[in-house]
């Protein structure tokens, strides 16, 4: 009988040993992500806005307008430009396959934008304004439906080009930011409705 005993007593050591080892282990915390540093914050050396040119959706609409604007020969500010942007702030001009078939979008940086623009805008003058905006927000975010003429030089009769800027702003204090524009052109077969016409 005590033979049994010892036999029994063995057989359940060896059964919770071996549960024990088949159990899962106890998972170790995963530690929390780091907080995301912001755009704006991620930059302190960005350069600095006049108050003037960011203090509304208006004043900061227009001073991007006022930056890619001037006449042949004329060197663009593009510190004022990218004073205007948060730092990772994206130009995104929407494009067409060569045949037509398909519609993209071309993502840019601020000073990728700059690079492509600037020969062009400088050799050719060029000169864009709005001639009607509509705006909503909520909180700190602003969304700016702008409707654009873009002429060679300022007193030309008839713009080369319009078509629609869409202006996403982030509302930050008493200043603004541009966050993203994202544009397209008026074309024959694509003529801007007159609801967002003068």
């Amino acid at each position: 009988m005590k033979q049994v005993n010892r036999i029994a007593a063995f057989a359940v050591v060896a059964f919770a040993t071996t549960a024990l080892a088949q159990a899962p282990a106890t998972p170790t915390p995963t530690p929390a992500p780091p907080r995301l540093v912001g755009s704006i914050a991620g930059r302190p050396d960005w350069p600095k806005a006049n108050p003037e040119d960011v203090k509304s959706p208006e004043a900061i609409l227009a001073a991007v307008y006022s930056a890619i604007s001037g006449a042949k020969g004329q060197p663009r500010d593009w510190d004022r430009m990218r004073s205007l942007f948060i730092p990772d702030a994206r130009l995104i001009p929407a494009t067409a396959s060569a045949d037509g078939a398909h519609a993209d979008a071309t993502i840019l940086t601020i000073d990728g934008y700059i690079a492509r623009s600037n020969g062009r805008m400088t050799t050719a003058g060029f000169f864009e304004h709005s001639i009607h905006n509509e705006t909503e927000q909520f909180g700190n975010i602003v969304q700016v439906w702008s409707t654009y003429e873009s002429r060679h030089n300022a007193d030309d009769p008839n713009p080369f080009a319009r078509g629609i800027n869409s202006f996403q702003l982030l509302k930050d204090g008493d200043r603004y930011w541009v966050v993203n524009i994202f544009w397209d052109s008026e074309s024959p077969t694509k003529p801007i409705p007159a609801k967002y016409l003068p």
